[in-house]
């Protein structure tokens, strides 16, 4: 297993693939063992790049989340590139990774050649993130599946590791913390909004939500799914594959 020392902690990544780099970014609460399973449909083209967030997965624990969340796990991604010595590396985030590889491209554009944001809710949470969230959090901490879900993802502790990000995001939402490092406006590299029409753990109107942000920025696409849950690099697993190879 490979490690980099971030800070005075250790965060886990995996390498494989031969290709162009493609760093992808798990959601909240989960780690990149989401990704094991779709990696044969992206390592043939790309030299995939799979992290655990602090507090995630391998990577050490941590005793407790920051508020903005979203944007100190950019650092950490930032870390990964510079460790690995890579330069316009492509971006990959889904569900919370999204705000991560957008925060990114923020941070340090001249690192990132193209930014994948896929199933999230854009520039703010919506008024019931927070009930939404919790309700959700709940009932999947009492689901068999759910909880071997967040045990595969995690670990043995993976309750504690839970519990910490919900209270990070339930302090995100309540503080209106900023989700993006710097304005929108000021995304130079090209991005691709993706999600699904289906999906019931976003914002009712997502779509609305990708147009104008794909108004704002300078190079801006949009793929919506008719269908799939969340998220769409799951449930639209192979034409989403397809979409990312033809956008990169």
């Amino acid at each position: 297993m490979s490690y980099f020392h971030y800070q005075d902690k250790k965060i886990y990544y995996r390498e494989v693939g031969q290709g162009k780099p493609l760093i992808m970014l798990h959601g909240d609460a989960v780690s990149s063992v989401m990704f094991e399973m779709l990696l044969p449909l992206y390592q043939e083209q790309f030299h995939v790049i799979l992290i655990d967030f602090l507090g995630n997965g391998k990577s050490d624990r941590v005793d407790s989340l920051p508020s903005n969340l979203w944007i100190t796990q950019a650092d950490q991604v930032i870390a990964l590139i510079e460790h690995l010595k890579l330069k316009k590396v492509n971006v990959l985030g889904t569900s919370g990774g999204a705000w991560a590889a957008i925060n990114t491209a923020l941070k340090r554009p001249e690192l990132v050649n193209k930014v994948i944001a896929d199933s999230f809710d854009g520039r703010s949470l919506d008024d019931s993130f927070v009930e939404e969230l919790l309700k959700e959090r709940t009932f999947a901490k009492q689901d068999v599946d759910g909880r071997e879900f967040y045990e595969w993802c995690q670990g043995d502790d993976w309750e504690v590791v839970v519990d910490l990000n919900t209270q990070a995001l339930v302090e995100c939402a309540t503080k209106k913390e900023a989700l993006f490092i710097k304005p929108l406006e000021t995304l130079k590299v090209p991005i691709l909004f993706i999600g699904s029409q289906q999906d019931d753990m976003c914002r009712k109107d997502m779509y609305l939500e990708y147009k104008e942000m794909s108004k704002l920025v300078e190079d801006g696409t949009i793929y919506m799914f008719d269908s799939g849950a969340h998220p769409a690099i799951v449930s639209n697993a192979e034409q989403f594959s397809s979409i990312v190879l033809k956008f990169i």
